[in-house]
């Protein structure tokens, strides 16, 4: 069995595709990359289409687009990771640290901006996750295939899913905190203003946990809701775990 399959989503990633996969691809760890495009209207798919092992095309929507590329990995360990991660280190120190990383886990994330603001979200979030469990997926949330099957994979949601799923996650079991830095791009945060997408991010959080409609989360967010599939031939009702 291969030790790490790596799952990545992408939606008009061209400009940022090609450098994550050429880092992936360098790796002398056995390792299975599966990129799963959700509609690209870009050049997305002829850039990655030559440095994946596996190339699928699904409807739109990030916990729809992991399902898919879970349901054909053949890994022991599932990492997903997104289409603007970028890996300071050398690629095997990320896989090994996946590989025997236990039931599940996440790294330490790095943003890209330079601004010294950043260095103290970088610490909040990374406190936060030691201190609550909860991982969103710009932290490289890695997780054993059989345990993410046997919980049915991401949940039906337009957002919060990673969230969502790490909840249940840590009812099962520990995560494991790996150090590496995994980075991030800041350019939400530098776009729309640091001050104001952390504040709409703590106020998203706190309604979803206060339970808010989802769909209505990603609408506030800037996201388009879109349904998602389940694994084929895993568990069904996950829609009603917290």
């Amino acid at each position: 069995m291969i030790p790490v399959s790596i799952v990545v989503p992408v939606l008009n990633e061209a400009p940022r595709i090609g450098h994550l996969l050429r880092d992936l691809r360098a790796a002398g760890t056995p390792c299975e990359i599966i990129v799963v495009d959700g509609g690209s209207r870009d050049a997305t798919v002829a850039l990655a289409r030559p440095l994946a092992d596996r190339l699928l095309q699904v409807s739109p929507g990030r916990a729809a687009q992991l399902n898919a590329g879970a349901a054909v990995a053949r890994g022991r360990q599932l990492w997903f990771v997104h289409a603007d991660a970028e890996l300071p280190g050398p690629v095997d120190e990320y896989l090994r640290a996946v590989s025997h990383g236990g039931q599940w886990g996440f790294f330490r994330l790095r943003l890209s901006g330079r601004r010294p603001a950043f260095r103290l979200i970088e610490r909040c979030i990374c406190w936060r996750s030691r201190a609550t469990g909860v991982v969103t997926g710009d932290q490289g949330l890695f997780v054993r295939r059989a345990l993410f099957e046997r919980l049915g994979g991401y949940a039906d949601l337009p957002l919060m899913e990673d969230v969502e799923l790490t909840k249940r996650l840590r009812r099962m079991a520990s995560p494991t905190f790996v150090p590496l830095a995994l980075q991030s791009s800041s350019r939400r945060w530098e776009v729309n203003g640091l001050v104001r997408t952390v504040l709409l991010m703590w106020r998203l959080r706190l309604r979803y946990f206060l339970g808010a409609d989802p769909a209505e989360l990603a609408r506030d967010y800037g996201t388009a809701p879109a349904r998602c599939v389940h694994v084929a031939g895993l568990s069904e009702g996950v829609n009603g775990e917290g």
